[in-house]
């Protein structure tokens, strides 16, 4: 007669967590503590995390020499497993032409598959081709779908994307309320992007009471960060006394930031300074 062993639902539970936390420590520990041999090994194996952490240092020329080629082909082994974050650094490598010929169709096609997946950067890079009709049609509402997605899963590039399109009426109802709601989302996050989208709001009054002291804080915030476009609408500010004191000192500050990146409005504006 058999034994029956009967263990608590509880430790099977226990079991299998520690089992989940043993697998995120085990990736961990590839990506940040395996060495190139180690990390070579296992790609060779078909491992597939370690075939995207191999990839991503041949392009980046992390311990061994840079070779778009070798991260290509390293990316496609771990991409055609199924391996979302690879399937989306190849649609990278095929839309920049990077170890191979440029090719949009391709790009798009690999960013679909990590895109449904639930790959958040994926779907947004979709969206993207799809405004600017790179390898799919033009279709704007299909780039509304895609940013969405992703903004809904709280990545903050897709919902400034998704702002903006709520914004212009673009793909989807105008909208600001909804328009506001999504580069607040971004902005909470620390996108510089979306922060310069807020001061514009603030600044025009669109979806929210003219509040030019609320828009010089948002442009200062994105400014801060590097965003020329921000630079240049503070600086326009500062030149103008509109939220801030008058200061043209200021202004010539940060519309020299603007022009060190090359943003022409921010030029114009330094020459009539």
């Amino acid at each position: 007669m058999r034994t029956i062993i009967k263990i608590p639902l509880c430790a099977v539970l226990v079991l299998l967590l520690s089992l989940a936390t043993l697998a995120d420590t085990t990736c961990a520990a590839l990506s940040a503590n395996a060495t190139f041999q180690e990390l070579s090994s296992l790609a060779q194996g078909g491992n597939a995390e370690a075939q995207f952490q191999l990839a991503k240092r041949y392009g980046t020329g992390q311990g061994v020499a840079k070779d778009e080629k070798q991260a290509l082909s390293w990316y496609r082994k771990a991409a055609e497993q199924g391996y979302a974050n690879a399937q989306n650094n190849l649609g990278q490598m095929y839309k920049y032409g990077l170890g191979i010929a440029q090719d949009y169709a391709q790009a798009a096609s690999w960013y679909r598959k990590a895109a449904e997946q639930g790959n958040v950067i994926a779907q947004n890079n979709l969206g993207i081709m799809y405004i600017d009709g790179l390898g799919v049609p033009r279709d704007h509402a299909q780039a509304v779908y895609w940013y969405r997605k992703a903004a809904e899963q709280g990545n903050a590039a897709a919902q400034t994307n998704l702002g903006a399109m709520y914004k212009d009426g673009d793909g989807v109802a105008k909208d600001y309320a909804q328009a506001l709601s999504w580069f607040r989302k971004s902005a909470a996050q620390g996108n510089a992007n979306a922060e310069n989208n807020l001061g514009n709001m603030y600044s025009t009054g669109q979806g929210v009471a003219q509040d030019n002291t609320q828009a010089a804080s948002w442009y200062r915030k994105a400014a801060e960060q590097g965003n020329y476009a921000a630079q240049t609408n503070l600086g326009a500010l500062y030149s103008t006394g509109r939220g801030v004191a008058r200061d043209y000192g200021q202004a010539v500050y940060w519309y020299r930031k603007a022009v060190a990146q090359n943003d022409p409005q921010a030029l114009c504006f330094l020459g009539l300074m």
